[in-house]
This record gives structure tokens, sequence and C-alpha cells, in this order.
């Protein structure tokens, strides 16, 4: 059985993988440009979920509007760990959460189908603070993964599960830092 407060991701030595669900005009220009440009807002929050099937329930596979593109954020690990250095939970005191640079949340993980398991998935929210960081110095690449999302929905509509989780990316646990660790994963 998995801890409950682990972050898994698709990560290399040097990168992990972040996704994120927008709206066609955001990705659109984001992938053109490769980076992110307007009409991506600078100047309020953005989350971003190392876990893939965490974000499939979110945008319901790509389905929900605004969120019909789903987008692999491959970001220097550098930049992730210097993120959650920054991090305050959402649980803490408001105070210290209204202060933070980057906010840390703990939900459920999610099956292939949606259901609620009993380990976490975190979630990440960079502030306007910090977004230029994200965006111009630790965003090394842009993938738009809609058309394998939209497969592999359709794949588990049609009841081919084991044929859909080909198409998931493979995610392991991520090596925290111990003293991030225990600062955002003990008792989160």
């Amino acid at each position: 059985m998995a801890p409950p407060y682990q972050i898994r991701a698709d990560h290399d030595a040097r990168t992990i993988v972040v996704y994120q669900a927008y709206p066609p005009a955001i990705a659109d220009a984001a992938l053109r440009a490769g980076r992110f440009v307007a009409p991506f807002s600078f100047h309020r929050m953005t989350w971003i979920k190392p876990s893939f099937l965490w974000l499939m329930h979110r945008s319901n596979w790509a389905r929900k509007p605004g969120q019909e593109r789903i987008l692999a954020v491959r970001i220097t690990r550098e930049g992730w760990e210097e993120a959650l250095s920054r991090a305050e939970l959402t649980t803490a005191h408001p105070a210290a959460v209204a202060q933070a640079a980057v906010h840390v949340q703990w939900d459920p993980e999610r099956s292939a189908r949606g259901a609620a398991l009993n380990h976490y998935s975190i979630q990440v929210g960079i502030s306007r603070h910090l977004i230029r960081a994200f965006t111009d110095e630790w965003t090394v690449d842009l993938t738009d993964i809609t058309p394998q999302v939209r497969k592999a929905a359709t794949l588990l509509q049609s009841g081919r599960a084991a044929k859909a989780q080909g198409l998931f990316p493979t995610e392991r646990v991520y090596p925290l830092p111990g003293a991030l660790e225990s600062r955002l994963c003990a008792g989160a």
C-alpha cells in the first residue's frame, strides 16, 4: 500500500512533468510560442499537478469547458523543488497561506474511472509572484497530449481499460529532499 502523502510523477534526473488543462486559445498560443504567452494569465495563481489521473478526473478527460486541451509541462526539478520550498499547505494558518508564494494541497488520488483512492495527490499553486519563474525559467517543454487523452478516454468508455492504461504516462515516486518531505508530506 502506498504511503498516504507521496509525490508520484513522470520524472528523470533533470525534470518532472506536471499537467494542466486549458482552453484551446491558451494551449494553441503556448504551443506555437513554445512557452506560455498571452492569453495565459501572468496575474493569477496557476495550479500544476504531477498526477495524470488526477487531472483526468478534474478535467473529465479534457471534456470540461475551458479544460479541453491537456498540456504536459516539463519543468526543471530545481524549479519544482524551489516552488515546494516556498510552499505553505492550504491547511496551514490562513494568514500564512495568504502570504505564501506557493500553495500545496493534497487531494485523493484517482483511478482511471475517477474513483477516489486511499492515498493523495499533490496539487501545487504557483502564485503571480513566481509565475514568471515558472513560465520563463523552469519550463523546458510543452507537449499537447490531448489526442492521447481522448484516445484513452474512448478506450475506457468501451471497456478496454488495459489498452487505455498503455497510454498513461509512467509515474513513480519522486525523491523529495528530506526537509521538504517532512514539511509537506508528514501528516499533511
